[in-house]
């Protein structure tokens, strides 16, 4: 689970980082997908932090399988989202000066919505298991 978490954190950051140092502004577009970008990095480093910590542990209360199932979820449906749109708003027509960041931005927008749909695949087989016994 710590290693889907850093590559994600990774990956989000690549994608909000691309598109940040770019005149986004100027693509309405660009605000959802940098909204969903910085959103599910900064919850992921918050679901690492508590992971690395095994603050998890301390909280038997939660329903940690069903938070991750859902975290991921919802991951891999905005994060499929805001790469769409990503890949639809890149055009060199625009702004030449920043196609190269926008259309990379959206390469790796595309590779974490894998990566959370993997995600979400294996918190679905975690929760399944664990809602069974």
């Amino acid at each position: 689970m710590v290693n889907d978490l850093k590559s994600n954190e990774v990956l989000g950051l690549l994608v909000w980082t691309l598109i940040a140092g770019t005149e986004y502004f100027r693509v309405p577009a660009f605000g959802w997908v940098m909204f969903v970008a910085v959103f599910y990095w900064v919850l992921t480093v918050f679901f690492l932090i508590i992971y690395l910590t095994m603050t998890y542990t301390r909280i038997p209360q939660v329903p940690w399988t069903t938070v991750g199932l859902w975290f991921n979820g919802s991951a891999f449906a905005l994060y499929l989202s805001a790469a769409i749109v990503d890949a639809s708003s890149v055009s060199p027509e625009r702004d030449s000066h920043n196609f190269n960041s926008w259309a990379a931005s959206s390469f790796f927008a595309f590779l974490v919505t894998v990566c959370y749909a993997g995600n979400t695949y294996f918190s679905f087989i975690a929760w399944r298991s664990r809602t069974i016994q």
